[in-house]
């Protein structure tokens, strides 16, 4: 126990180290939360928010499946957008593969009437507090259509990963998460403070150094339905460390000024 304890503590400190690079450099270490699978109002939204503090943080919502209690949870939550979560998350791949939703299964007419029924539905419930970008469920999305998505009223794309460019398509912005807190192939659970904080702390410094797009803030995913008492704490503990570090920056998804 003590050695993990050492660890956790020696990771915290490279973070601090990593943080003092990019204030030394002038520059602020953006951030942005996006939290995922967002339909109902509970007491893990609940506490998703208390963790937050009023940091901004972007839901994303299933259209098919969101309650109208949601929107009137999310009346007092100034800090929080909405942003669309495919139509209803479900999974069209034959077995075998990856699951997707917007995958290349489909006549690309169905996923677009679905997609366009889904943001009026968003828009309809939650009016300017709705942004038009699209997160597909589980992070995928044919290629080809891409580029159908600005046609369909959306501004931006996100899924995972460090973006090739800053644009996903002519019009249409790429703005990725990074920081997934679920161990997805293994545990299905939080995936350790080590794990997250190396990542964060390498995504970081990759952008830093200009190994990768160095304009793309680092994106934290969340999926609160699947937060236990590790993922909270850990949350708790990031929000608070980095509200004491004069490099960090968390940026709101619908601020214009970082988005390409």
């Amino acid at each position: 126990m003590m050695m993990a304890t050492t660890r956790s503590a020696a990771c915290w400190d490279d973070l601090d180290r990593e943080l003092e690079a990019w204030r030394e450099c002038g520059r602020p270490a953006t951030l942005w939360w996006r939290d995922d699978d967002a339909v109902a109002d509970d007491r893990r939204l609940v506490r998703l928010f208390e963790l937050s503090e009023g940091i901004p943080i972007a839901l994303a919502v299933v259209p098919a499946a969101v309650e109208r209690a949601l929107v009137a949870r999310l009346t007092g939550i100034a800090s929080a957008c909405v942003i669309q979560h495919g139509w209803s998350h479900a999974n069209h791949a034959p077995a075998g593969e990856k699951k997707a939703e917007l995958g290349a299964h489909r006549p690309f007419a169905v996923i677009t009437a679905e997609l366009r029924a889904g943001w009026e539905r968003l828009r309809a419930l939650f009016g300017t507090r709705a942004l038009p970008v699209l997160a597909p469920p589980w992070n995928r999305i044919a290629d080809d259509l891409v580029s159908e998505l600005p046609a369909l009223g959306f501004a931006a794309l996100s899924t995972y990963g460090p973006r090739r460019a800053a644009s996903a398509a002519a019009g249409l912005a790429q703005i990725n998460a990074h920081i997934d807190l679920i161990d997805w192939r293994g545990s299905r659970r939080f995936v350790g403070t080590e794990a997250a904080l190396g990542a964060l702390v390498t995504h970081l410094a990759r952008r830093r150094r200009g190994e990768i797009d160095a304009g793309e803030p680092t994106g934290l995913l969340t999926h609160h339905l699947r937060h236990d008492s590790a993922s909270e704490d850990f949350l708790a503990a990031l929000v608070a460390h980095l509200r004491g570090h004069e490099a960090a920056r968390w940026l709101a998804l619908g601020d214009a000024s970082w988005m390409p």
